[in-house]
């Protein structure tokens, strides 16, 4: 019931922002749904966001399976662990659009550019939150595992590695929003195609209808990635739990 009165919410500011602005610079939620028809009636919306799907699952799911890993090993390292530490906060700090330019140097314009772009903005946080949950394991546990005669591989598997899930999980969904990000900021640096490009070509024309629904799709896009993630995030809590 409250998400419905808040999406009720936006939806009446959306209004008042059409009526007070005009069409030609917020278009009213009627004339965005229309034209969300139509660019998915003639094929332009589906190839765009199948275009952007490939980029974005390319570069996330390569990010998540380096980060997982190297947030896991840090985390186990000890002290080569926080030998690493710096540089890494240093490289997560950093604005991932200071490297597009090296990597259209280096990579050119295509696919792999913005794969790679995707990639740096998805892979920071996974490893950050991956680590600090190996970092949060609780010593108490540990210690009691140890008293036991249990050795490292099985109080990592079974102490350390479920209580840095919720760390994980976390780290997952910021990379998802980012990544997502990151797509539309490698196809507009990068060849304008995908959700990103026709973001650029109905900006530059002052197409605010089809505008307006490119930016609706990629809300839902955020939206089910998110979903998809909390479900994940459930299933992984049943695991916990046995």
């Amino acid at each position: 019931m409250e998400r419905l009165l808040i999406l009720a919410g936006i939806l009446a500011v959306w209004w008042a922002a059409a009526f007070h602005y005009g069409p030609t610079v917020v278009p009213d939620p009627p004339a965005t749904l229309a034209a969300g028809r139509r660019l998915a009636a003639d094929g332009t919306l589906l190839a765009a966001l199948g275009d952007s799907a490939l980029v974005y699952l390319s570069g996330y799911l390569a990010a998540a399976a380096a980060a997982v890993p190297l947030g896991l090993a840090m985390g186990a390292a000890g002290r080569l662990g926080k030998a690493f530490e710096p540089y890494v906060y240093a490289l997560a700090a950093t604005p991932r659009v200071a490297f597009v330019p090296l990597v259209i140097v280096l990579l050119g314009l295509g696919v792999e550019a913005k794969v790679f772009i995707v990639f740096l903005g998805a892979i920071m946080p996974i490893l950050v939150n991956t680590y600090a949950g190996v970092l949060a394991a609780d010593d108490e546990l540990v210690e009691m595992a140890r008293s036991t005669g249990a050795g490292k591989l099985r109080i990592f598997l079974h102490i350390v590695l479920p209580g840095a899930l919720p760390f994980v999980v976390a780290g997952l969904r910021l990379g998802a929003t980012i990544g997502l990000i990151n797509t539309v900021v490698a196809e507009l640096y990068t060849a304008v195609q995908g959700l990103g490009g026709l973001l650029a070509l109905y900006g530059n024309t002052f197409r605010m209808a089809e505008y307006f629904a490119i930016v609706i799709t990629l809300a839902f896009a955020g939206v089910a990635v998110t979903e998809g993630l909390r479900l994940v995030e459930q299933r992984f809590a049943r695991w916990r739990t046995r």
